[in-house]
């Protein structure tokens, strides 16, 4: 038997029966699923310091188990002394297996180590069931060796899934475990 990581059995299992019956869709193809996540850090003294961006790549290389690949700059931006193919950051894509352990691991490890963490706020939705997460420092992660840091960065995670609107995307990503800040108690304080 091969192996699948729990929570891609979960969403086989309970998530998406859960979700049609919710949402009442007609067939199990139309309930939203997580299509990948993608991680990425953005580097702004890199332009300075190139051995940045061999860091970065090799933390997020460390922290979802895939290896991470520089990103370059677009245009000019004479202002950051930036030019078109400098690297500037660094990013993974993850899909399948790999999405699953990674997502398991940011829920059950990464998150509650942040301090002070009462819950990710739910307002980083783009419209169109897309997720977007900051994080600021990459130290959350147990891979990383705090003693070898040099610079704490953050970092950007993505859920791209294939929901229509955003609260199917809400409810779809609060099934895997994701903390939502929960809305009652944002008024309070």
């Amino acid at each position: 038997m091969t192996y699948v990581p729990r929570l891609k059995a979960k969403y086989a299992e309970e998530i998406r029966t859960a979700l049609k019956e919710k949402f009442q869709y007609k067939s199990v193809m139309q309930v939203p699923k997580l299509e990948k996540i993608v991680v990425s850090q953005g580097i702004g003294a890199a332009t300075a310091d190139k051995k940045l961006i061999d860091n970065a790549v090799a933390e997020l290389t460390l922290i979802t188990g895939q290896q991470a690949v520089p990103t370059k700059s677009k245009k000019d931006i004479s202002n950051f002394k930036l030019r078109k193919g400098m690297p500037i950051g660094a990013r993974v894509t993850l899909r399948d297996n790999n999405m699953y352990e990674f997502l398991d691991r940011l829920v059950s490890v990464s998150l509650p180590r942040i301090r002070d963490f009462r819950g990710i706020n739910d307002k980083g939705f783009d419209g169109r069931g897309n997720y977007n997460l900051g994080i600021t420092e990459q130290i959350i992660f147990p891979e990383i060796n705090i003693d070898k840091i040099n610079k704490i960065q953050g970092m950007d995670i993505t859920f791209v899934t294939s929901a229509k609107n955003d609260v199917e995307a809400l409810e779809l990503l609060k099934q895997f475990g994701l903390p939502f800040k929960n809305q009652n108690t944002n008024n309070n304080g």
